[in-house]
């Protein structure tokens, strides 16, 4: 009991930390939060932090073994978790504009992902392509959703371009411009900063410490302000000074917990329990059936896993937020869908890990008689 209690912990922090928005919302009557000029800034700073976050613990040579894999995870995967959450989100909710929740919850939260490798029971080759593909089916979600958002917005009665996600249709190719220019720069500037072996500390490695921040500054708010949250993920991938490592972690935790406060602040004006829960678990059911097919070349405990995996975090929260000025029951759908998931999450995979052990897929090869007692000496196939 214990033991599933504290399995539990980052469930129960959620429903406190959205609970806590709820009633500071009831309390003081702050409802009008999307109506303030601050708020699109906020979530697309929100966002930037969270999608740098997830990629830049991404161990690239790990993620090479299995590349076929997670490349169709994060492409055709996210496609087909959102279609298959389309024909559910539709009946639930019979408006065909709010279809575009089908893409905002269809990605795997890293963070989740993170805290559950320490107490899984995979492989490290299925550890590393859960990780991988948490941290980068969010960029691929977000620009779904960007994209898509103008699309969904003409369907719906009496809707204006009021979203915070900061893409828009006539600046598809500029965005991707940009895009590529925070790229660009920043691996200049990595290349010029990045720490060098033999190179004295001092006041040297201060300066060049307190430069790699602050060109981290310069791109998370340049991708904050122009909507280029391509290029924050694919920064993340190569641009991470060692002064960050050890306090990333809480970083993004604190972005998910404000994201969630937020949430929760918008919650007073309404909750939609059943299109909610009928998002969240047709999001799980989802991530079972793209997961078990993508995952095939893993051992059957792996793929099990991989199709258990769907938690939703501070992408899909911050897109909710997101979305909310423009689509005005997001939050009240993606709320309980959310809760949903990591519910389903939490006791699924408490089920399957009280399992035995798994036992390994490799056949055991014969022994011949040892030439000392204690030790033998494994036959050759041939």
């Amino acid at each position: 009991m214990a033991r599933t209690l504290r399995a539990a912990y980052h469930l129960w922090i959620m429903l406190a930390v959205l609970g806590l928005g709820w009633a500071l919302s009831a309390v003081t009557g702050t409802g009008l939060l999307t109506d303030s000029a601050a708020y699109p800034v906020i979530v697309s700073l929100l966002l930037a932090v969270g999608l740098y976050g997830s990629t830049s613990g991404i161990d690239v040579a790990e993620a090479r073994g299995d590349l076929r894999t997670l490349l169709l995870a994060v492409t055709v995967g996210v496609l087909a978790k959102a279609a298959l959450i389309v024909p559910v989100l539709w009946l639930a909710v019979g408006e065909p504009a709010y279809l575009i929740l089908a893409v905002a919850v269809a990605q795997i939260d890293p963070l989740s992902v993170a805290a559950l490798r320490s107490r899984s029971r995979m492989s490290e080759r299925g550890k590393t392509v859960l990780s991988v593909w948490s941290s980068f089916d969010d960029p691929v979600t977000v620009l779904l959703t960007a994209y898509l958002a103008p699309v969904a917005l003409s369907a719906l009665d009496g809707g204006a371009d009021s979203s915070a996600l900061p893409v828009t249709p006539d600046a598809y190719a500029l965005t991707m411009l940009g895009n590529v220019a925070l790229v660009v720069v920043s691996a200049l500037a990595w290349y010029v900063l990045r720490p060098r072996r033999g190179v004295a500390g001092g006041w040297h490695g201060l300066l060049r410490t307190a430069a790699c921040l602050l060109v981290l500054a310069c791109a998370l708010a340049a991708a904050t302000a122009y909507g280029l949250m391509l290029g924050v993920a694919l920064v993340g991938l190569f641009y991470r000074p060692p002064v960050l490592a050890p306090v990333l972690g809480r970083a993004l935790a604190t972005a998910y917990y404000l994201a969630l406060v937020a949430l929760g602040l918008l919650l007073v004006d309404g909750v939609e329990p059943g299109p909610g829960i009928a998002l969240g678990a047709a999001a799980f059911v989802a991530q079972m059936i793209v997961g078990w097919l993508i995952a095939r070349n893993l051992d059957r405990y792996d793929r099990v896993s991989l199709a258990l995996g769907q938690q939703n975090g501070v992408t899909a929260v911050v897109l909710a937020l997101s979305l909310q000025p423009a689509f005005p029951r997001t939050v009240a759908i993606v709320a309980p869908a959310v809760v949903t998931v990591n519910v389903l999450h939490f006791v699924t995979n408490e089920l399957w890990n009280r399992r035995p052990p798994p036992v390994s897929d490799e056949p055991t090869q014969p022994c011949s008689p040892a030439p000392s007692p204690g030790s033998c000496v494994i036959k050759s196939p041939g």
